[in-house]
């Protein structure tokens, strides 16, 4: 539809396993570094699983004093933290004149919420008894404790709502933040997404599942997408926010754009909660819901940031729905995962991947797929192995798929007026 309202990107912030800035995070992840290693904030030596994607860079007094910190859980102090530097990359101000704070919303998507909280909260209350557990339990471990301090801290008194589809949940808090401006309700949207599950527990719960990586003698060829020694995903913690604006807003009070959001999609697999469909028919759908709703072809992608967990089952079938999708334009395309570099971010990943997407854009570069040595059965597509390629990209997808059976999907391209 030519008189459908476009969307752009003015500003992007992050908080990565490789950096807490854009410039520095984009550096690293093309220079083929690594961000996960051994977990240096509480002792997992009892773990089949010992090291992560942590983020050791973050200073959370950069923006909260103690009393502050101490009233918000990690998860939430690394969505304000990257929402706060997206906004303020947007050249935006709270209270400037330039935007109606009633037509400014916030949607970011998060798996689990407060678990660091949760689990010591937990401990108190076993220990101490009742009378002991903290009064800010609750504002801290609720889901949409991100959205809400976001809000507060940026003054957005519009649409504010939280997104939990698991991995899949920052990929459609953007989508659903693209569609409150299409539709009109809103002009500026602060959306992506943000997890802090390296925990005890966390890390606990997700081995049971057997679905982590036990490479503990070399935690930065753990993550290993597409591989045919990948043996799980690594966990990774993070956030990545977008300021997504309505372009004539964008344009009116001189905007740099960045990237454009074309198109987004979704589905469910309807078929195992925690296994993808097996020949990623779920994932297919999404992706061409995707290009449809962005009025693109198929062989007009120049790049896919794959979901890419480093899984046995889910590369394959990602695999076989990029086939299914593009047909030969599948082996033409250039693909990566970021995930080999900063392990899986759960809730936060579409956010910080849309990001990585946006770069290959503004750069012309295609990170690589770390560790990616000897592809396994069914994985022949070119996943852009250990080293950055130079390549245009005019436009590109990026894929989040989740536990549940949740796909989402959103198109990114090169801005051209």
């Amino acid at each position: 539809m030519s008189d459908r309202r476009r969307v752009v990107i003015t500003g992007m912030g992050l908080v990565s396993p490789l950096g807490t800035t854009i410039d520095v995070f984009w550096e690293r992840l093309v220079a083929g570094q690594s961000g996960i290693a051994p977990i240096a904030n509480f002792d997992c030596s009892q773990f089949g699983t010992r090291f992560g994607g942590e983020a050791k860079e973050y200073d959370p007094s950069r923006l909260f004093d103690k009393r502050e910190e101490k009233r918000l859980d990690r998860f939430a102090q690394l969505a304000v933290s990257a929402a706060k530097d997206a906004f303020d990359s947007a050249g935006l101000k709270v209270g400037d004149g330039r935007f109606d704070p009633t037509r400014f919303g916030v949607i970011c998507g998060n798996g689990i919420g407060g678990l660091k909280e949760l689990e010591e909260q937990h401990l108190r209350l076993i220990n101490k008894g009742p009378s002991k557990v903290s009064a800010f339990t609750i504002p801290k471990l609720m889901s949409n404790a991100a959205s809400g301090n976001i809000s507060i801290m940026l003054g957005a008194r519009g649409p504010s709502t939280a997104v939990a589809t698991a991995c899949a949940s920052a990929t459609n808090a953007m989508g659903d933040a693209m569609y409150a401006l299409r539709r009109g309700d809103v002009d500026l949207m602060i959306s992506g997404g943000a997890e802090a599950a390296v925990t005890p527990l966390g890390m606990a719960a997700f081995s049971a599942t057997k679905a982590l990586s036990e490479r503990n003698d070399d935690p930065a060829s753990a993550s290993r997408p597409f591989d045919r020694d990948r043996d799980g995903f690594v966990m990774g913690e993070g956030a990545g926010m977008f300021v997504f604006e309505e372009l004539e807003h964008a344009k009116k009070r001189g905007a740099t754009i960045h990237a454009e959001l074309l198109g987004f999609g979704t589905s469910a697999d309807a078929y195992h909660i925690t296994q993808p469909e097996e020949q990623g028919l779920g994932a297919a759908q999404a992706m061409r819901f995707a290009l449809r709703d962005a009025n693109v072809r198929p062989d007009q992608i120049d790049y896919i940031n794959a979901h890419g967990t480093s899984t046995p089952l889910g590369d394959v079938a990602e695999t076989l729905a990029i086939k299914a999708v593009f047909g030969a334009h599948a082996y033409k395309l250039r693909i990566s995962s970021t995930k080999s570099a900063i392990g899986h971010l759960l809730g936060a990943s579409g956010g910080v991947e849309a990001i990585a997407s946006v770069c290959s854009i503004k750069n012309s570069v295609i990170h690589p797929t770390l560790n990616l040595a000897n592809p396994g059965e069914g994985c022949d597509l070119n996943y852009t192995p250990i080293t950055a390629q130079d390549a245009r990209v005019d436009i590109a997808l990026s894929n989040s798929f989740g536990f549940g059976g949740h796909n989402a999907c959103v198109v990114l391209a090169k801005f051209k007026g």
